[in-house]
């Protein structure tokens, strides 16, 4: 698990990368693509989304796996429409494109370390 400063670099430096290279999503991947459909948000509004991630939305990462040489990825929780969304997104490779590998209802219930509890 990240440290909340961790988290706060990741989160940085990606937005910063996004805002230059832009971002890839995994679409191709059938409950990405339907989950747009199902929230009724548009491909701006996931970005926008995207855009407003917080140390408090981390869940996990950065994760061992990789995929198609996809660097270390980071997940993350939003709620959208009262719906958790699980959100999984990597730096991606120098010099290109962020990538957003998940962006769907969370098939399980999500765990968020940094997030204060309400009491």
């Amino acid at each position: 698990m990240a440290t909340k400063q961790e988290v706060e670099r990741f989160l940085n430096d990606f937005k910063t990368k996004m805002s230059i290279f832009h971002i890839l999503f995994m679409d191709y991947r059938g409950k990405n693509a339907q989950a747009l459909l199902d929230l009724e948000i548009s491909p701006i509004k996931r970005i926008e989304i995207l855009k407003k991630l917080t140390v408090e939305d981390y869940s996990e990462g950065p994760l061992a796996e990789r995929m198609r040489d996809i660097l270390p990825m980071w997940v993350f929780g939003k709620e959208v429409k009262g719906t958790e969304v699980y959100i999984k997104i990597s730096m991606g490779a120098a010099n290109s494109q962020t990538i957003c590998i998940s962006f769907h209802p969370a098939e399980h219930p999500m765990k968020y370390p940094n997030k204060q509890t309400k009491q």
